[in-house]
């Protein structure tokens, strides 16, 4: 595992004397790339925003991330409005919101609704993001939903 020894030869006369073979053993760094990568694999689906919903299906693409953390506001099938995991009442939203978009640099903010609620509820949760200072609002939702030209995904 460490250097190894090699004898060097002269013309026809034998000399003892011995020089170390520096060589690199990169298996100890594969073996540690590999635990990490299977790390980074099994904690990446865990990051994500961990209110459950149906979301609708939609053609529609992804859209391009930033570098800071995105603001997520959902509702659930019941009503319940949340900000990223916790849950706010209707009356305090905006009051909250104003006071996130004055800590944060950007005005983006990703709207999470579930399919079953109306588009009124939908809407008011819109003007309160207005309201709280979020003008950049994407709505969310999941893939492989019909398209306008009648054909899925």
């Amino acid at each position: 595992m460490g250097a190894s020894l090699q004898q060097k030869t002269g013309s026809g006369r034998r000399r003892s004397r011995h020089r170390p073979m520096a060589e690199i053993n990169v298996t100890p760094f594969v073996d540690v790339m590999l635990v990490l990568l299977i790390i980074f694999m099994v904690s990446a689906p865990m990051l994500t925003v961990g209110v459950p919903l149906e979301l609708p299906k939609t053609a529609a693409n992804a859209l391009a991330t930033d570098a800071e953390e995105p603001l997520t506001v959902s509702i659930t099938s019941d009503g319940t409005v949340s900000i990223q995991n916790t849950a706010v009442s209707r009356d305090e939203l905006v009051s909250k919101l104003r006071a996130i978009a004055a800590e944060r640099a950007s005005d983006r903010v990703f709207l999470r609704a579930d399919g079953a609620i109306t588009y009124e509820q939908v809407v008011q949760v819109m003007g309160a993001l207005n309201a709280g200072g979020f003008s950049n609002i994407g709505l969310v939702t999941d893939v492989g939903g019909p398209s306008l030209n009648g054909q899925g995904g």
